[in-house]
């Protein structure tokens, strides 16, 4: 069964030509029937296949999937609305962007489906670099699998120009040690949105990047 119709991905193509309240309200009915609701449904279902694997995401849709709203208060960019549905599948859902879960975007150009830390305290910083370094074979052989490489290419994430003194010399062996962040992402294409077989596609894409995502959460909580 296919969660969505395709007026999920025309909802989306319209609204960023017509990204404006009148709209939106004018529309809005339509938006709880075709997006809103079929998101919904879907995120719980993907809550229900990662929980399988991981009995610490315990969370609801409600606690996963961010608000369509865009935050305007410190943006160039006034328009209202956000043109894709997206929602976090981890330990603390939309508010956590520490634990290596999953964040879903769908609109009317692509599926994004990523993983990894995308935000982390200096010390939680310092504890994944240290595990690196220690462990660097281990870490190079997990970048390089090639289900990783071919499906998400490279770890991304800011890197700090400066880095502490024990690290300088690592840094010349694997250059992502100098990363704030370490994340990564796979992109494809929205007709995807409309294949019943999306939610098994997105569990592969899951066991791909477990192992690497089980290398950052040991760090994070043993280090």
């Amino acid at each position: 069964m296919s969660y969505f119709s395709q007026d999920f991905i025309e909802f989306f193509s319209e609204l960023e030509k017509n990204n404006n309240r009148d709209w939106f309200n004018s529309n809005k009915k339509r938006y709880e029937k075709s997006v809103k609701e079929p998101f919904n449904d879907f995120i719980q279902d993907m809550i229900f296949r990662v929980y399988e694997d991981d009995d610490t995401i315990m969370i609801s849709p409600k606690e996963a999937v961010f608000r369509i709203y865009r935050d305007l208060r410190f943006s160039k960019d006034k328009t209202p609305y956000k043109t894709y549905a997206s929602a976090v599948i981890s330990p603390g859902g939309r508010k956590d962007y520490t634990n290596p879960g999953i964040y879903l975007e769908f609109g009317a150009q692509y599926i994004r489906f990523y993983s990894g830390i995308y935000e982390m305290s200096k010390e939680q910083i310092q504890n994944v670099r240290n595990l690196i370094a220690s462990d660097l074979d281990e870490f190079n052989i997990l970048i390089n699998d090639k289900s990783f490489k071919r499906n998400f290419g490279e770890i991304r994430g800011e890197k700090n120009k400066r880095l502490p003194t024990e690290f300088r010399e690592v840094v010349k062996l694997q250059p992502l040690i100098a990363n704030k962040q370490f994340y990564y992402y796979k992109e494809m294409e929205p007709k995807n949105i409309l294949n019943k077989d999306l939610p098994d596609k997105l569990m592969k894409l899951y066991s791909v990047v477990k192992p690497l995502n089980e290398f950052l959460k040991y760090a994070l909580v043993n280090i």
